[in-house]
C-alpha cells in the first residue's frame, strides 16, 4: 500500500508546515520513478538537479545525503514501482521579503507510479514559455493553465511555443521528434534539462536544432519523456496526426529500459 505521509526534513509535515509553499509557492522539487527493484534510473541526475536548482532558487548549498536518507524513510513500507517527489523550500518564506529565506528544507512525498508507457498523447500547440525554464520549479500555474486549454479542446496535453515560433517542451515534458531519415531531433529552445532526455542523450545518437512548429509537425514521429512516463509517443500536434508506432520510437523505449537503475 502507498502511504500518504509527507516529511519535512524526515518529521512528518504539518498543515502548518505545508501553508507557505500552498499560499507562496516558491521552491523546487524533483520527481524520481522507482522500479520495483528500488534502484532509480538518473538518481545521480537527479540529485544534481537538486543541487544545482537549490542554489539558484535559494543561494544555498544542499546536502544530497541527507536527501537519499530522507527518501529511503519516506520509502519504507511503499509499494513499488512508485514516484517519490523531493520539494525544496522554506517554510518561513515571506511573501512580502523572499530574500529573507535562504534556510531550504526537505520535503519527500510518494505516489502510485503510472503504467509506462502510457498510452499515445494527444497534444495542442500553445504560446507559452515557463519562467526559468532551466529550473524544475513549483510555479507551475501557467504550464496547467495550458495544459487546461489543452483538455478543454480535446487534447490531453499542451506544446509550448515560444515567442520566436519555436518548440520548446510540453505541460511537464520534454518533447523529442524523429524526423524523415530515422535520427533523433531534441529542440534547441529554453527547456528543462530532464532526467530522462539526458539518460536517452547520453545513450543514442541524436542531433539537436531549432524546430518551428510547422517543422514538428512535419517529423516522421514524436514523443514525450519524463521519469514518470519513460518515452510516450504522441498521436497528433494540433490537427496532425503523427505515426505512435516507429522502429525508433521502440529503440528509445529499448534503450530507456536496459539503463540500470542507482541504488539510493
Amino acid at each position: 500500500m502507498l502511504g500518504s505521509m509527507v516529511t519535512l526534513d524526515g518529521k512528518p509535515a504539518s498543515a502548518e508546515d505545508l501553508l507557505p509553499l500552498a499560499l507562496i509557492n516558491l521552491g523546487h522539487f524533483t520527481s524520481m520513478r522507482v522500479d520495483a527493484d528500488g534502484t532509480i534510473r538518473g538518481l545521480s541526475l537527479h540529485m544534481e538537479r537538486l543541487v544545482r536548482d537549490c542554489k539558484a532558487v535559494w543561494g544555498a548549498d544542499l546536502d544530497t545525503e541527507r536527501v537519499r536518507d530522507y527518501v529511503r524513510q519516506g520509502l519504507e513500507g511503499q509499494t513499488r514501482p512508485c514516484t517519490v517527489r523531493v520539494t525544496i523550500y522554506d517554510p518561513k518564506v515571506d511573501m512580502g521579503h523572499p530574500a529573507d529565506a535562504d534556510q531550504p528544507r526537505i520535503m519527500v512525498s510518494v505516489r502510485s507510479a503510472g503504467v509506462m508507457p502510457p498510452e499515445p498523447l494527444r497534444a495542442m500547440s500553445v504560446p507559452y514559455e515557463r519562467d526559468l525554464p532551466e529550473v524544475k520549479h513549483v510555479g507551475l500555474f501557467g504550464a496547467l493553465h495550458a495544459r487546461r486549454a489543452a483538455q478543454l479542446n480535446g487534447f490531453g496535453d499542451a506544446l509550448f511555443v515560444g515567442r520566436d515560433g519555436l518548440v520548446s517542451e510540453g505541460g511537464t515534458w520534454n518533447v523529442g521528434f524523429v524526423d524523415g531519415e530515422g535520427t533523433v531531433v531534441w529542440p534547441q529552445a529554453p527547456v528543462l534539462p530532464g532526467v530522462t532526455m539526458a539518460l536517452l542523450q547520453q545513450h543514442a545518437e541524436h542531433r539537436i536544432t531549432t524546430v518551428t512548429l510547422e517543422q514538428a509537425k512535419g517529423m516522421a514521429a514524436a514523443f514525450a519523456t519524463n521519469t514518470s512516463i519513460g518515452v510516450r509517443s504522441l498521436a497528433a500536434i494540433d490537427d496532425t496526426e503523427l505515426p505512435v508506432e516507429h522502429p525508433v520510437l521502440s529503440q528509445l523505449r529499448d534503450t530507456y529500459l536496459s539503463i540500470p537503475g542507482e541504488a539510493l
